[in-house]
């Protein structure tokens, strides 16, 4: 009988908890989160911080204004991704992030081919790369708009070196053609970051910082 009465006991508390835990979304209440990208990158780092949240591509001109400055045109981008989900979805919160690779004046872009990344590994061999990761929040109530910094320093990397990484890791797809989150960290000296999140598509620290701002509960 006693271990009947146990058995209930322990059903009962894990429902209650089951309960709360499914409650507790760390959002305000009525708030849907929305991440305005289709990288599988920033959902998996979004993904880290346990909010329910929804992908939503939007289809904005990408392309760099002439005589844009780095700065300008990554927020420039972040706020119009977040601002054109934002528009059919007015009460919901919008992530909107973009990155760019900065090579003396130079914008990296993605390299769509393996003679391109090839192309470009060679110009940042034995170099510091600026990667410029911006990130928005847009809200009914405010917009937060931020850009952080990582510094990327280059190995001498030779032409053997480059064609068998690109080779292996396919970084087609990435500015600066390569992927930390995976082989390409291979090919650094040195980096230099306040969030080791931002390099690999979205700052996280920052973006909890945007989160709590708006009033989210972390953790």
């Amino acid at each position: 009988m006693w271990i009947q009465r146990l058995l209930k006991a322990c059903v009962t508390v894990t429902s209650v908890n089951n309960h709360t835990s499914t409650q507790h979304t760390g959002l305000p209440p009525g708030v849907t989160l929305y991440l305005a990208s289709s990288s599988v990158y920033r959902r998996e780092l979004l993904e880290r911080l346990a909010l329910p949240f929804d992908c939503h591509s939007p289809d904005i001109d990408e392309q760099r204004l002439v005589g844009e400055d780095p700065n300008d045109y990554v927020q420039r981008l972040a706020k119009e991704k977040a601002r054109t989900v934002a528009s059919a979805n007015a009460t919901a919160w919008v992530i909107g992030s973009d990155q760019t690779a900065v090579l003396g004046d130079d914008i990296l872009g993605k390299p769509g081919t393996e003679a391109n990344a090839v192309k470009q590994l060679k110009a940042c061999a034995g170099k510091t790369v600026r990667f410029l990761t911006s990130l928005c929040l847009w809200t009914p109530d405010q917009v937060q708009l931020m850009v952080d910094t990582t510094e990327v320093e280059f190995r001498d990397l030779n032409e053997h070196e480059i064609r068998r990484y690109v080779a292996r890791e396919q970084p087609l797809n990435c500015a600066g053609s390569f992927k930390v989150e995976g082989y390409g960290i291979s090919l650094f000296k040195a980096v230099r970051s306040h969030d080791p999140s931002a390099l690999i598509g979205l700052p996280l620290i920052a973006l909890c910082q945007q989160l709590r701002r708006a009033g989210a509960q972390l953790p």
